[in-house]
């Protein structure tokens, strides 16, 4: 009996070391790949961003030069946390670019970010995430089409308000053969962005090179 108690004493032990061992290395591994996954995800959202605001449009880090968006909030629909990135040329904010999110896509919600001028135009739409049809919805993508770049330069007077609508609505956006949901989500999230920043143009494009970092949001 003794035996037999050392015996499963021992294998306790080693099945105990064994599990802390292999907890020790799943941690491990977790937070490697967590860093590397963050990195990742950086280099991919600066990507999207230098595609509406080009490095040579401004003279700042547009990743270290952020505003926090409101979640919760009515015209930009948030779920979680996100940054607004503000662009500088000589220490003087050009263009906002801000997250937002289209709740009423086809197969769910769109993420998108909005960049806007400080004389209220667009400089341009991407689409961070979505999961529309492919070959239908998912032209909203810029690497599947072109049909995002139609919002460049336009602005709450360009259209007129009833005509900021997809054009089976009787407004100014085409929509994609078989898919009108898709278009009419992005093109009501990019005018609620709008809003948004009129709203709160004050805040989102005050500030001088000293003010550059991350700041108090609207």
């Amino acid at each position: 009996m003794r035996v037999l108690g050392q015996s499963i004493t021992r294998n306790g032990l080693i099945l105990a070391a064994f599990a802390v061992a292999t907890a020790l290395l799943i941690a491990g591994t977790y937070l490697q790949t967590r860093e590397r996954i963050s990195e990742e995800q950086r280099a991919a959202e600066e990507r999207a961003l230098l595609q509406i605001v080009p490095r040579e449009a401004h003279d700042n880090s547009l990743l270290d030069d952020t505003l926090p968006a409101p979640v919760g909030d009515d015209k930009l629909k948030l779920a979680e946390p996100r940054p607004i990135y503000r662009a500088r040329r000589d220490g003087r904010v050009e263009t906002v670019l801000v997250p937002a999110r289209a709740p009423d896509g086809y197969s769910g919600a769109i993420d998108l970010v909005v960049g806007v001028e400080r004389d209220g135009s667009i400089a341009g739409v991407r689409v961070l995430a979505h999961r529309e049809t492919p070959g239908l919805g998912d032209k909203i993508d810029r690497r599947k089409g072109d049909w995002i770049d139609s919002f460049a330069g336009r602005s709450l007077k360009n259209p007129a308000p009833a005509q900021w609508k997809v054009s089976k609505d009787k407004g100014v956006f085409d929509t994609f053969t078989g898919a009108t949901i898709t278009p009419r989500a992005v093109v009501a999230a990019t005018r609620r962005t709008l809003e948004y920043v009129k709203a709160n143009e004050a805040t989102l494009f005050a500030g001088d090179a000293a003010a550059t970092g991350t700041e108090k949001g609207p």
